[in-house]
């Protein structure tokens, strides 16, 4: 087993006042490497929903909506002729990595990217009023020590775009709670588009579907003041 041992600190004191700006990191550098990382993505080639081909590796990625049809069908003019505005951002870790493990086998192949966009076109297929062929992704592998930027990149990503799927209509990304937890309500995702059947079982009080359909309106008024559509 090995540890890990921090630097020595130049010096070593304790102070009895507390001043804020002494605790406080700052550094252009990180702004910069998250601002190059935001165009590799936005320049990676758009593929259909799923992925046509398997590939290993975890990263970050981008789905995005092209429905000219039914309660989506405002993102057709952000997204017919280029893939401007994300309907969903979300991010796949390597396995180990909530425990610090990822970097520990090298020779293992993983495939946490390529499974993730396969489950969430699953649920698209699943999800009443959706078809899988209105939606195309982008992503970004992320591996070796890039991938410690993965969850940083998604929240840097959700910040900016502020997709529907995670800001308004929450749940896209849930998985099956298994057996014992379905007394939970079912997340708005699943109200609005029935269709999972671990879903069909969760037993809670949902929120109503007409009050989260006249969000989604309210958020594709507010995008498009936004983009002076």
């Amino acid at each position: 087993m090995s540890f890990y041992l921090a630097a020595k600190p130049i010096f070593f004191s304790v102070t009895e006042g507390f001043s804020r700006i002494n605790h406080v990191y700052q550094s252009p550098d990180f702004q910069r490497i998250i601002s190059d990382a935001i165009r590799f993505l936005q320049n990676t080639p758009a593929q259909k929903m799923p992925p046509p081909e398997k590939f290993d590796g975890p990263g970050v990625y981008q789905i995005y909506c092209t429905a000219n049809s039914g309660i989506y069908s405002r993102f057709y003019k952000f997204n017919k002729t280029s893939l401007q505005v994300p309907i969903y951002i979300g991010k796949a870790v390597p396995k180990g990595w909530r425990q610090g493990r990822q970097y520990q086998d090298t020779n293992r192949r993983t495939n946490e990217l390529y499974q993730r966009l396969r489950e969430h076109s699953k649920s698209i297929s699943q999800g009443e009023g959706l078809k899988i062929k209105d939606y195309d992704c982008r992503f970004m592998i992320l591996e070796g020590a890039e991938s410690s930027l993965i969850s940083t990149l998604e929240a840097a990503l959700i910040r900016q775009y502020q997709p529907l799927w995670n800001t308004v209509i929450d749940g896209f990304g849930n998985h099956d709670p298994g057996k014992g937890r379905y007394r939970q309500s079912k997340s708005d995702w699943d109200v609005c588009h029935p269709g999972r059947p671990w879903a069909e079982r969760c037993q809670g009080i949902s929120k109503n579907k007409e009050e989260l359909y006249k969000a989604i309106h309210r958020f594709f008024d507010e995008l498009e003041s936004r983009q002076n559509v």
